[in-house]
């Protein structure tokens, strides 16, 4: 009989020191980092695969004649395509969220960005979303690609830890 296993969010310790970056206002801590579960596994298998298939038909160009003469910067372009189309993918295993007193800092695919609490208006996960969002003012709002559908439970105890930090740090938005 095997044990039920409980999710597992990473919430930070009040005192543990976030990375420093060029341009920060010193030392961050983050009270809460949520990292999708699933979706890094299949980039990375994706990755592997699509390497794999590359270097493969790279390597498999000049055996058989086709009337076409291949070179092999031909066979070398056939693999570094794939290693770039598998950086792409591994793409999808870059989402983080962050909580703390700075505020939320939302990283997707490409780049962070720090919102500052004066500019969350919430956070929600719309029905038959495939990922959460914040709430910005004037109707808008960033994806959190951290907090994903696929991850079921997971998600469930993130966005539960996450509107603790948001009342803990917005208590007006949870007064109305």
């Amino acid at each position: 009989m095997s044990a039920r296993r409980r999710p597992r969010v990473r919430i930070a310790a009040r005192n543990e020191r976030g990375p420093e970056r060029a341009g920060s206002q010193g030392i961050r801590h983050w009270d809460l980092e949520v990292r999708p579960h699933l979706t890094p596994y299949f980039a990375y298998g994706a990755a592997a695969v699509i390497l794999a298939v590359h270097v493969t038909v790279g390597v498999l160009l000049k055996i058989s004649s086709t009337g076409v003469i291949f070179q092999t910067a031909d066979q070398v372009a056939i693999a570094l395509l794939g290693a770039v189309i598998a950086c792409a993918v591994l793409l999808f295993a870059r989402p983080r969220l962050r909580i703390g007193a700075p505020g939320v800092e939302v990283r997707n695919l490409v780049g962070d960005k720090l919102i500052p609490w004066s500019d969350v208006v919430g956070v929600t996960f719309p029905p038959g979303a495939r990922w959460a969002r914040v709430d910005l003012p004037d109707d808008e709002y960033i994806p959190l690609m951290a907090i994903q559908a696929v991850d079921k439970d997971r998600a469930v105890e993130a966005m539960d830890n996450v509107r603790g930090l948001i009342a803990r740090y917005r208590p007006d938005l949870t007064a109305r």
